[in-house]
């Protein structure tokens, strides 16, 4: 189980995550805060973050 620490440090990211989607909803649509979140969980799933994060955002692909 984890600790307080670990909880209180993922229950702050997910703060993070749902502020960043309701921003991106606003600017953009829930179509575009999808894919892009759908986009991030396929690239940390292949391991491509930490060869893309110095390429900024030029090494994401556009999307379809």
């Amino acid at each position: 189980m984890p600790n307080d620490t670990e909880t209180e440090s993922k229950d702050g990211f997910f703060t993070e995550i749902a502020e960043l989607a309701e921003r991106m909803i606003a600017a953009h649509g829930k179509d575009f805060s999808m894919g892009a979140f759908i986009l991030a969980a396929r690239f940390i799933a292949e391991n491509k973050i930490s060869e893309k994060k110095d390429a900024g955002a030029q090494g994401w692909p556009a999307p379809s």
